[in-house]
């Protein structure tokens, strides 16, 4: 059961790819997903500069002389390798942001008949990102000790602990804009193993470059997918 809606959930996402108003939702997550990824490599490159790093960053890019050399194919096949890691966090801070114009998209093609909502407040959307944002960049950087002592399973490490914070935020806040914050942690807690498996189906193509671009987008569509097949 969890598989096959799972399954079924992203390959709906995919399947409104040639809708015109998911595609412009699509282009522009993607294009802001690149900018906010630079802007978190740029970040990077200054938190290891701060904490006495520089020489490590030289010997993969050079003398770092910021503007100049960011735009230099080294750093940009180095920040395409970092995406790996980076576009976890990215990829949180890009949902929050485009839920509920890809639900509402979602919901006008599949599910018509569905009264309107209203989009969640601001704050309430805010207070979740940054919640998520926070935990998601904690956990990471506590795994990578855990990385360091089990190198072979790092990768399937990387995708667990990260599939059960994304599925966790993606369908939260999918969840929110139909039943509300406590009924959609009523129905996260029900469903916790078909979420973790949705979100695992979002972490494994998060660390594959360039595909990872396109992943909040249709994890969003995903999700909301999934919140309707969960809440039937």
């Amino acid at each position: 059961m969890g598989l096959t809606v799972t399954i079924s959930s992203f390959f709906k996402a995919l399947g409104q790819m040639g809708d015109p108003r998911f595609r412009r939702v699509l282009l522009l997550g993607v294009g802001l997903t690149f900018a906010l990824l630079v802007a978190a490599y740029v970040g990077l490159l200054a938190f290891l500069n701060w904490i006495g790093a520089a020489a490590f960053v030289q010997e993969l890019i050079g003398e770092v002389r910021w503007l100049p050399d960011l735009i230099t194919w080294t750093s940009f096949f180095l920040m395409i390798i970092l995406s790996v890691f980076l576009m976890v966090p990215v990829a949180s801070a890009i949902t929050s942001m485009f839920l509920d114009e890809v639900a509402q998209a979602v919901e006008d093609r599949h599910y018509p008949n569905l009264p309107s909502v209203a989009p969640v407040p601001f704050s309430d959307a805010l207070r979740d990102t940054l919640s998520f944002l926070g935990l998601l960049i904690l956990a990471n950087i506590l795994a990578l000790v855990i990385y360091a002592f089990f190198p072979p399973f790092a990768l399937f490490i990387f995708w667990a602990m990260n599939g059960f914070l994304l599925g966790r935020e993606y369908f939260q806040l999918a969840a929110m804009r139909r039943v509300g914050r406590e009924g959609a942690k009523a129905l996260r807690r029900k469903h916790i193993g078909t979420i973790w498996l949705a979100g695992i189906l979002m972490a494994m193509p998060l660390s594959i470059p360039l595909i990872n671009l396109f992943i909040p987008i249709i994890g969003a569509a995903t999700f909301t997918h999934l919140f309707h097949a969960l809440e039937r």
